[in-house]
């Protein structure tokens, strides 16, 4: 696709630039584009999910948390496990001397029954104990429930093995995939939410119980959609708009009109407006419309440093009585002057049919490719 958007842009050339409004363009010098930050993806087309955003926590597995007892009562006289330690199942945790008489008292080891971490103690050294008292809390954390709170009106939607994409703001925001294995067992009223419960791995025990998680469950799926990042959208809920690169001059920017469809936690579908490999700004992108005014560099400015030669303000190529004019240092003044502005019918000629073959052009390569498609 990029090869066709080529051919199109040396079919058209800067002539379709100048058919551009030049306000809708940006243009940085370097310093703006580093202090912006900006950053550019590509339109492309993807499998485009629809999904459900839901928040929620990690949580322990009930079923992999476990407590150290004593099977008699008596005393503590050795304890070598303490809180944010990792035990292995089978290790002796501590040992209990018995209320039994003897020189030196009967003692029993009391063992881990389980590896994991324990999460709290109850119990010191020299403390007597029941055989009803919990000593230790163990949990084994290689693996965690992470619970979404799924609203009501949107978990119809959901069913047991739908995929979801969570993220751990806690871990730097990095996308875990897993599937929904059950749904809690009630509904919160007051929220108005229904648990969903996920799986996930966790082999180098960065999650925590509490941690906050970001769901995106998806419903289904498509292929072949136009797609851009979600930042990269600008504008009012009215007027959407990106800022696609332009392909002749560096560090230029044209605020497009977009139609959207459908978006999700990552992107929206383009509609109408862009092209499959237009690059658009992503990050950056906010600010990029405030920056028209400040960034010290005119559109005439751009196009004489790209094609090598001078332009009149408006961008537009000048015309031979215009370099003549140049050559010569002649001022003709207001009536004499051919410039290529709003006023010269020329150019208004000249112009309204470079638009109409730059829509046309635009038309063909988009049928061409549907065609090719399908």
């Amino acid at each position: 696709m990029k090869s066709k958007l080529s051919i199109l842009a040396l079919l058209t050339g800067a002539n379709c630039l100048f058919a551009q409004d030049a306000s809708n363009m940006v243009i940085l010098d370097e310093n703006g584009i580093h202090n912006l930050g900006i950053q550019i993806a590509e339109a492309e087309e993807m499998e485009f999910e629809t999904t459900v955003f839901a928040i929620g926590r990690i949580e322990d597995i009930p079923s992999n948390r476990s407590v150290l007892s004593s099977r008699i009562p008596g005393r503590v006289i050795e304890l070598t496990a303490f809180v944010g330690d990792t035990v292995s199942a089978g290790q002796t945790l501590a040992r209990i001397e018995s209320r039994q008489l003897g020189d030196p008292p009967p003692s029993i080891e009391l063992k881990a029954p389980q590896q994991g971490k324990v999460i709290d103690s109850h119990v010191r050294l020299g403390q007597p104990v029941e055989p009803d008292a919990e000593l230790l809390d163990i949990a084994d954390r290689s693996r965690m429930w992470a619970v979404a709170k799924i609203p009501e009106q949107e978990a119809a939607l959901v069913r047991i093995g739908s995929q979801a994409h969570i993220r751990i703001p806690a871990l730097g925001g990095q996308l875990i995939d897993a599937t929904l294995q059950r749904f809690g067992v009630d509904a919160d009223r007051q929220a108005g939410t229904v648990e969903g419960i996920f799986v996930l791995d966790n082999p180098d025990l960065k999650l925590s119980p509490g941690m906050r998680a970001e769901f995106s469950i998806v419903l289904s799926s498509r292929e072949n959609v136009l797609s851009v990042p979600k930042e990269s959208i600008q504008g009012t809920p009215a007027e959407r708009v990106v800022f696609v690169k332009d392909f002749d001059l560096p560090n230029a920017f044209i605020r497009t009109p977009v139609r959207l469809g459908e978006q999700n936690d990552q992107f929206v579908e383009i509609v109408g407006g862009l092209f499959p490999s237009d690059e658009v700004v992503t990050r950056g992108s906010y600010s990029l419309g405030f920056a028209g005014g400040g960034s010290g560099v005119s559109l005439k400015d751009a196009l004489d440093a790209a094609h090598g030669h001078e332009h009149n303000e408006d961008g537009s190529e000048m015309t031979n009585e215009q370099e003549s004019e140049g050559d010569h240092g002649h001022d003709h003044g207001e009536e004499g002057g051919s410039h290529a502005g709003s006023s010269n019918p020329l150019w208004m000629i000249y112009s309204g049919i470079t638009t109409v073959i730059c829509v046309v052009l635009a038309q063909l390569l988009w049928r061409k490719r549907s065609n090719s498609n399908s």
